[in-house]
């Protein structure tokens, strides 16, 4: 499951499932509802994440600006994500397809993950979540 959450200028991006990798995952498709609806965005591409930090909270950031990056360079969406640790590192494949303005209608450009709220935990045994602000 993911959600947007309150923020005075920006918008909170969270991700919940019963992994740490679900809530990572659900975390990458509230990114892409930032933008657009993640059902309008089809799985014809895909693209290999990498990322590696000294914990997870800083991981979890740098997983939501790999994204960003990625969206950016290759002008795509992303829709479905499959994340893997592997202890602090972070294999991810995100599958999307270039951006169609027309069938898109992006309503928000994400710059960046943001330090602001930024949590990852479990919240109870078999409840993960993982949040921040991101910059739009």
């Amino acid at each position: 499951m993911w959600s947007h959450f309150h923020h005075e200028a920006d918008i909170g991006v969270r991700g919940t499932g019963q992994t740490r990798e679900e809530a990572f995952e659900e975390a990458a498709l509230a990114l892409t509802a930032v933008i657009t609806d993640p059902e309008s965005v089809t799985c014809s591409e895909s693209v290999t994440v990498d990322c590696e930090a000294p914990d997870q909270e800083l991981l979890f950031a740098d997983w939501l600006n790999a994204l960003v990056f990625e969206m950016a360079t290759r002008k795509m969406l992303f829709s479905r994500f499959r994340v893997e640790f592997e202890g602090l590192c972070l294999h991810a494949t995100a599958c999307g397809e270039p951006v169609d303005v027309a069938r898109h209608r992006p309503a928000a450009e994400v710059k960046g993950a943001t330090y602001t709220e930024l949590e990852v935990c479990e919240d109870e045994p078999g409840k993960w979540r993982a949040q921040c602000i991101v910059d739009v």
